[in-house]
């Protein structure tokens, strides 16, 4: 049975569709991160070695770099990379690309705008690679190969092991959403 929720995040709503066995998970890690915060409230201000400002931005900056990657019903979290076309592109969020197989290794599928780019030659590409190849084509990577072309990195999708299966062969639709 499938459950959708509507989230607004930054005045951006995003349709995420997961399974009840996610929402289980999910409420879990929310029961042990509340666990922990009420743990970290009982300690005493004196000892707190860092001040809360430096703490709250080190958190910010973990978040704005996450998104998810999501395939049928199967969601990956991406992290992003620390450049300029990472951004743009996180700025395009929401987005939903029909995304074409190309050599059994990779999805490809072109931008609605053109992104910056700062090119590197990888040699090897590996599996769950998030890549911008040109200006406008995002390319999602889910076999490990050795490469001559030059890409842009837009970041990788963690814990990738099942990519190749949720992407199968054929064309597939991919959602890219925010937290």
């Amino acid at each position: 049975m499938n459950n959708e929720f509507h989230i607004e995040t930054d005045h951006v709503n995003t349709l995420v569709s997961l399974k009840r066995c996610h929402y289980l998970r999910n409420i879990k890690q929310l029961g042990l991160f509340m666990l922990f915060g009420f743990a970290l409230a009982s300690v005493n201000a004196e000892e707190i070695t860092e001040p809360p400002n430096k703490t709250i931005q080190a958190s910010t900056k973990s978040e704005e770099s996450l998104m998810w990657l999501t395939i049928g019903q199967r969601q990956f979290a991406v992290t992003l990379a620390d450049t300029e076309a990472a951004r743009e592109f996180e700025s395009m969020l929401p987005l939903c690309l029909d995304m074409d197989d190309l050599n059994r290794n990779e999805k490809h599928a072109n931008l609605p705008k053109a992104l910056p780019t700062e090119t590197i030659e990888p040699k090897t590409i590996k599996k769950g690679d998030l890549m911008l190849w040109g200006s406008r084509t995002l390319v999602v990577f889910y076999k490990k190969f050795d490469t001559s072309y030059s890409y842009t990195r837009l970041g990788h999708i963690e814990d990738a092991a099942d990519l190749p299966k949720e992407l199968g062969s054929k064309n597939v639709l991919v959602k890219f959403s925010k937290q």
